[in-house]
């Protein structure tokens, strides 16, 4: 991997950062500093485009949360990444998977929390509930403030703002049989989010090491079963959706065993079988991009598979 550099300027009593474009061993990116939004707060954008991309050809596209720990290890501050170009570029290489591009949003940092915690679940529980949330987060650090989610904004960025402009710039199939969505702990619960709350854009969904706590700790904690009732309410058709989950069982996934099961269970009921729906246990994985990167390959088959 390449050494990054990052130059940091004062400009009018004001920290700006300018970073370069993440390295990529497959396929190429383009990179938009600061993609403005009337929703959320203006944050990069990466669309990554595989070895041999031609216009003359239409292609599906993986919308992923977190985008900036997609492909270079040496902009992330743990040093860890998904590898996405290599995973998806080798599939795509060995014919097993359709014709994709991936648009990766960054995380806002500050906003992150709020932008990914789904929003209408929250809004389902008492004012002691909402405290209780409240409390849990700021014993965590995560917020200062009384917690107030904002992820049906962010959702709107991604549908009304950003889908349009990759759909008007790139050579996408538009339809929801073709558009599909991932991310892993807060990124696997906004994925979540999305494809029941927009099931006619996203036919796809991929929930990695799901944060189905929402705060960092079980006990005494109304919002996972908030997210249950949600799902039972809220899924979407199986017979036109696919849905991924998966977990592992050290760090912090050592939370999602119990969690993930309950999850399993309104899933089933609702009508999913494994045409359309698959739960992976990872023994011994914990709360990383590494070990997301070791798996990587297993839900890119199963929503892109030719």
């Amino acid at each position: 991997m390449k050494p990054i550099f990052i130059i940091t300027l004062f400009v009018c009593c004001h920290l700006v950062s300018i970073s370069q474009v993440p390295k990529v061993s497959s396929g190429t990116i383009k990179h938009y500093e600061k993609f403005e939004s009337k929703y959320v707060v203006p944050r990069n954008v990466d669309v990554w485009l595989p070895d041999g991309y031609d216009t003359k050809k239409k292609y599906a596209v993986l919308y992923m949360h977190d985008g900036k720990g997609l492909y270079d290890s040496a902009i992330m501050w743990n040093k860890q990444e998904w590898g996405v170009d290599e995973v998806l570029g080798r599939l795509l290489k060995e014919g097993k998977v359709k014709n994709c591009i991936v648009v990766g949003a960054w995380n806002s940092e500050g906003t992150r929390h709020p932008e990914y915690f789904p929003q209408k679940p929250y809004e389902s529980l008492s004012q002691v509930e909402r405290d209780t949330i409240t409390a849990q987060l700021q014993k965590m650090g995560r917020t200062k403030e009384i917690f107030k989610p904002i992820s049906d904004n962010y959702l709107k960025f991604l549908v009304e703002e950003l889908k349009p402009f990759i759909d008007k710039n790139f050579s996408t199939k538009i339809d929801t049989k073709n558009t599909f969505v991932a991310g892993s702990s807060m990124g696997g619960l906004i994925s979540m989010y999305a494809i029941c709350e927009y099931p006619n854009v996203f036919g796809g969904a991929a929930c990695l090491s799901t944060h189905w706590p929402g705060t960092f700790k079980v006990e005494g904690n109304p919002i996972p079963e908030a997210f249950f009732n949600y799902l039972a309410k809220n899924l979407p058709n199986p017979k036109s959706h696919k849905l991924y989950f998966d977990y592992g069982d050290q760090t912090l996934d050592a939370l999602y065993p119990p969690l993930q099961k309950k999850a399993d269970e309104v899933i089933k009921s609702k009508g999913y079988s494994a045409k359309n729906w698959m739960t992976k246990f990872f023994p011994g994985e914990n709360h990383s991009e590494k070990a997301w990167n070791k798996r990587l390959a297993i839900p890119l088959l199963f929503l892109l598979k030719k």
